[in-house]
């Protein structure tokens, strides 16, 4: 379900109470880049904060899983960062880490090769949405091959293919669209 498309001016910001919310950009010719997986407790909407003339969004928000969401309208946040100081605070931390959640994007997709992509990215969602289990660090979302291969800039079939070979290996495993990263240590080895 769509939050908001590019162009919307909704001047509202956004915090995530439960699920996963993918911000992505639409580029003219139709390309659509993931820019961030955000999870919970994670703050979107931010540039309704700007003034007018600047804070159109460039961004598509996707409800990504089942989310519940609190708005605020951006001028009674404003207000409230008038009145009280600590409310700015705890929107610069949470700006600080959507700049974080951006930066660790951008890392993943510098990588030159699919399967350094698709290892980075894999451990990007295990350090954000994993879960300590008796088989590894399962990835507490359902997230498709075919999304993490638009995440990454390849093709659902070359991301069916990494993943064989990254179970093969007896690193991955996979249930119900659910992954499991066995041994994050060694698939981080396999980024050198």
């Amino acid at each position: 379900e769509t939050i908001f498309f590019p162009g919307d001016n909704k001047k509202k910001l956004y915090l995530i109470k439960k699920g996963a919310v993918r911000l992505s950009r639409i580029y003219e010719n139709g390309d659509e880049i993931t820019v961030a997986l955000l999870k919970e407790k994670s703050l979107f909407g931010v540039s309704s904060l700007l003034p007018m003339g600047k804070s159109d969004s460039f961004y598509h928000a996707i409800a990504f899983t089942h989310v519940e969401i609190e708005t605020a309208p951006a001028s009674s946040v404003k207000n409230a960062i008038e009145i009280d100081p600590t409310v700015g605070m705890l929107l610069l931390q949470a700006l600080s880490e959507r700049i974080l959640q951006s930066s660790t994007m951008i890392e993943t997709l510098k990588n030159k090769d699919t399967y350094s992509r698709l290892i980075s990215f894999l451990l990007v969602l295990s350090k954000d949405f994993g879960v300590p289990s008796s088989k590894g660090i399962t990835i507490d979302l359902k997230i498709t091959q075919a999304a993490i291969a638009e995440a990454i800039g390849s093709t659902r079939v070359t991301v069916t293919r990494l993943f064989v070979e990254l179970k093969n290996s007896g690193l991955l495993a996979s249930d119900r669209k659910k992954i499991t990263i066995i041994d994050p240590t060694a698939l981080a080895k396999r980024l050198n």
